[in-house]
């Protein structure tokens, strides 16, 4: 067991990657020199030089466009946007480009890429860099999208992302980076596209990803102090889906919440939540309930972004009122 924070996991992960694949390359603005915007390429030109950590312009098509075309003649880039907000500005060669590739040319070329970003709230950063935007990315097809809560996760998750054939979208929540676990990285990991059952409860199921776990699993004990026992599912990919889990749990309950920092209208939430019912529809006791972001640009104001997204308190609120 060691102590890892989050960041260090995904530095780790990298690291351990490049020295096993040399076709894995890093793209991004300040990735070398500077160690990334959030640290996580920190030190790593000093291994693999300025040839694998690529410092860009400050053009985020330039960098998914350039990842995609070093993916689909041989490399394995690795793109880093420092914002998932800027994601729009990238949307042709992601959605329409990396996506779509390994389809319009029959399966004879893939795009191999993992393009690592951040997103959530938490650091006061206004509303063009606090957005959750996983949305986006579920919606379109072609893209495999990981979005891991735990230190574990952090590192297993890219490891696995950087041996896969398709485009993988890689969120990383920027409250996380200091978060910090004790860890077993020799453990063996769960497999891509698995879902953790992080708590087992006979009550409810509260279906959940990213920074937001943390949050379901400490309503999870104010329930418990109430005789109230959920069962706590972290998605860690959306792209696979685990549904079986998920259908599993809430077959066995019969009550189901879905806890989603995006916002509410259109969402990840909206789409598990609807998928439950079509598909549960004849064990659920009760209708599926959403907890999201609220459908509003997120303030600057520590004390408004904290009360537009879920709350361990209010996460806790909603559940006492589902199984009452």
């Amino acid at each position: 067991m060691i102590s890892l924070t989050y960041r260090d996991a995904l530095r780790k992960a990298l690291d351990d990657a490049m020295s096993e694949d040399p076709s894995i390359v890093v793209i991004g603005e300040e990735v070398g020199l500077y160690g990334g915007a959030y640290g996580v390429t920190k030190d790593l030109i000093k291994t693999y030089g300025p040839e694998r950590l690529i410092d860009t312009p400050i053009s985020e098509p330039a960098i998914v466009g350039a990842a995609v075309g070093a993916a689909m003649t041989g490399l394995r880039p690795v793109a880093e946007l420092m914002y998932i907000d800027f994601l729009g500005m990238s949307m042709d060669q992601l959605a329409n480009q990396a996506a779509k590739i390994r389809y319009m040319f029959g399966g004879q070329i893939g795009v191999p890429m993992v393009l690592r970003t951040q997103g959530g709230t938490g650091r006061s950063a206004g509303a063009q860099h606090s957005q959750s935007l996983e949305a986006w990315v579920m919606h379109t097809p072609g893209l495999r999208l990981a979005m891991p809560a735990t230190v574990a996760d952090a590192y297993h998750l890219l490891r696995q992302s950087l041996t896969k054939p398709d485009p993988v979208v890689f969120i990383e929540h920027k409250a996380l980076y200091t978060h910090k676990e004790e860890v077993d990285l020799d453990a063996e990991p769960l497999p891509w596209g698995k879902a953790a059952v992080r708590r087992h409860g006979d009550d409810l199921v509260i279906v959940t990803y990213s920074r937001q776990v943390h949050y379901v699993m400490a309503a999870a004990e104010v329930l418990a102090k109430k005789g109230i026992e959920a069962t706590v599912i972290d998605l860690r990919t959306l792209n696979p889906l685990d549904f079986d889990t998920i259908r599993e749990h809430v077959e066995r309950i019969g009550k189901a919440m879905v806890v989603s920092e995006g916002v509410m209208t259109c969402g990840v939430a909206a789409e598990l939540s609807a998928r439950i019912t079509e598909e549960c529809f004849d064990f659920l006791e009760q209708p599926v309930v959403r907890v999201a972001g609220e459908d509003i640009p997120i303030s600057v104001s520590q004390e408004l972004e904290t009360g537009s997204v879920p709350s361990a308190a209010g996460i806790a609120a909603v559940a006492e009122r589902l199984v009452a």
